[in-house]
């Protein structure tokens, strides 16, 4: 089965190997017919504390880190 990739901001880098990273999808709303925006924040693994605050980067899901972390970090995007 082939891994998600989604695409999002670093809103904190806090913690030791791990950002935060802020998902936002789009999508039509059926009944209204308007562009509706949803986002989420998924943590996940950095292991060199590569990315900072701001940084726009595309994540990977991998196998559970930790509770709450199953993302990777791949790369970042321009």
């Amino acid at each position: 089965m082939p891994k998600r990739i989604l695409q999002g901001t670093v809103v904190s880098d806090a913690n030791d190997k791990t950002v935060t990273v802020l998902v936002e999808r789009r999508f039509m709303h059926p009944m209204v017919k308007k562009v509706v925006r949803r986002s989420k924040k998924y943590r996940a693994h950095d292991e060199n504390n590569t990315f900072k605050v701001g940084d726009i980067v595309r994540i990977e899901e991998c196998r559970p880190i930790s509770k709450n972390k199953s993302w990777t970090v791949i790369s970042e995007t321009k």
